[in-house]
């Protein structure tokens, strides 16, 4: 009833949770919405009281901590892990991005190092590009790279959470696949040499090679096969 205390600790919940679950959840028409209504005009939340002010380099950032439970096991697809594969003297990059339930790969050609713009623009197309079934988070490093997270949610509903500093294994996945693409980009090298169609050939490669923790299928198969029975 108002204006009591639950008697178990675990079921408090701070106004700074609640903000932060409307934020999150809203999505299509509820976020236009909440952005219209909002004072700030701002369709995501600016955390309060969580990060110290001098770690505040990437804006209105979500941590890990804030993600559905549903993306840790894997049951529901389109959950994906992201990161940037260096080139030498780290003056070159690619943008990599894998599903956590399929370990379907989409890589991103970015023309220029750790440019904000064109990976938040990398981002959006590549996400649009996938069925909506496919399209619900991201979990990032905290690269500067993703200061642009926000406008990346706003054109595709798509989440974007952030893992806590120097954890790469928050993202298994992507850690994983990022060791396999060093096969075809070996560290040491100038990765602005690879066009976008090199880049389609080697997540194509990848995608179709057959993978022992989906019981030997392709991680195509898969995909294709989810994206059907949601259909």
């Amino acid at each position: 009833t108002e204006g009591r205390v639950p008697r178990w600790e675990e079921m408090w919940v701070s106004h700074e949770t609640i903000y932060q679950a409307v934020y999150v959840q809203a999505t299509g028409e509820l976020r236009r919405q909440l952005a219209a209504a909002l004072r700030t005009g701002r369709a995501s939340r600016k955390p309060q009281g969580r990060v110290p002010s001098k770690a505040r380099h990437i804006p209105d950032k979500i941590l890990i901590s804030e993600r559905p439970a549903e993306v840790a096991d894997r049951a529901v697809p389109g959950h994906w892990e992201g990161d940037l594969i260096m080139g030498a003297r780290n003056q070159s990059a690619i943008g990599t991005l894998v599903e956590r339930s399929t370990r379907h790969v989409m890589l991103l050609h970015l023309p220029k190092v750790r440019d904000i713009y064109g990976v938040r623009d990398a981002m959006i197309e590549a996400l649009q590009s996938l069925p909506e079934v496919m399209r619900r988070s991201v979990t990032w490093d905290q690269g500067i790279e993703m200061r642009a997270h926000a406008e990346i949610t706003m054109a595709t509903d798509v989440a974007v959470y952030f893992c806590d500093p120097r954890s790469p294994w928050q993202r298994g996945s992507n850690e994983n696949t990022n060791g396999l693409l060093r096969q075809y980009f070996p560290k040491g090298t100038n990765l602005s040499v690879y066009t976008p169609e090199d880049l389609r050939r080697v997540q194509d490669s990848l995608n179709g090679r057959p993978r022992q923790t989906l019981g030997w299928r392709m991680p195509t198969q898969v995909f294709n096969e989810l994206v059907a029975s949601a259909a």
